[in-house]
């Protein structure tokens, strides 16, 4: 199979878990993830299978949807319920539902984020998880990440007992972002500590949680030999890119993914970032500006 499976992971799994149990239920090895997911948490992780491996990077650049619940008044040291908790405030006053709100729309926009100590996310050669787990301290890398929407989606409520405050959100960003850090930086700018207790990936575009399936419904799927209709074929994935049907004088030199001249290409198309070269109504490839010669396209990605 080529193509996209939307999966529905579920909690306790890793990502990797999710690939290596697919590997099995479909018997193919050629299986790849669009972006990893926290064991904790939940939600869609597209996985590409054999040639649909290429779109791996492609998909990955796309934005995320997230929706989760955080609480304002204690931190962890995993900026989620994974980790102990080093830093307590009592809210004795709680902070205005309407101050939360302008804060996090002052999340929106490109921002830089640090990445958590506790992440997969490699310095020198080894992963931060590995530096705090050996209580050994590194200096992190900055990233920019883009934030679409941060939003409050429930009322904020105010736990009397213990001090602290909940709500929920919901996120839309581009790739990369840790949402558990945002919520860290929420309560920062808030002047609390705050933690990510709940998180559940919605969406990645182009897919939502109705494409998706249960490791438990692929199994099914390839047990009653309906898998296929659950697959999303490279073609399918890469219909949000306009389509240049290649004339036939071209054929040999766009299969073998040969750099040609801008105005080779229709017009209409000859501006846009990425165009779908398609032969016979199949796409063979992506076409976009050359990064060192002007006037020219070559392929970003071949099939």
């Amino acid at each position: 199979m080529d193509g996209i499976l939307p999966l529905w992971k579920e909690k306790g799994l890793t990502s990797h878990d999710c690939v290596f149990k697919a590997r099995k239920i479909l018997h193919m090895k050629k299986i790849g993830h669009t972006g990893t997911l926290d064991p904790n948490v939940d939600g869609v992780l597209p996985l590409c299978l054999g040639k649909g491996t290429k779109l791996v990077d492609l998909i990955m650049d796309k934005t995320k949807t997230y929706v989760g619940e955080i609480t304002l008044g204690f931190a962890t040291e995993t900026e989620d319920l994974d980790g102990k908790i080093i830093d307590e405030l009592a809210i004795d006053q709680p902070i205005p539902s309407e101050v939360i709100d302008q804060k996090m729309q002052e999340f929106k926009g490109i921002i830089t984020q640090i990445p958590p100590m506790y992440s997969a996310v490699k310095v020198n050669g080894r992963r931060l998880y590995e530096y705090a787990r050996a209580n050994e301290t590194v200096e992190r890398p900055t990233r920019q990440v883009e934030i679409h929407q941060f939003k409050r989606t429930s009322s904020v409520e105010y736990d009397n007992e213990k001090h602290v405050q909940r709500f929920k959100f919901e996120v839309v960003c581009g790739k990369g972002t840790y949402i558990r850090t945002l919520a860290s930086n929420l309560g920062e700018s808030l002047g609390v500590p705050a933690t990510m207790i709940k998180l559940t990936r919605t969406g990645s575009s182009p897919f939502s949680k109705n494409e998706c399936l249960t490791l438990a419904e692929v199994k099914q799927a390839v047990t009653d030999g309906s898998i296929n209709q659950y697959v999303w074929s490279i073609d399918r994935v890469l219909n949000q890119y306009p389509t240049w049907e290649v004339p036939a004088h071209l054929i040999k030199l766009i299969r073998n993914g040969a750099v040609i001249d801008k105005d080779q290409l229709p017009k209409d198309l000859s501006d846009e970032p990425i165009v779908a070269a398609q032969i016979d109504n199949q796409i063979i490839g992506l076409y976009g500006p050359h990064p060192t010669k002007e006037n020219k396209v070559k392929p970003k990605k071949m099939f």
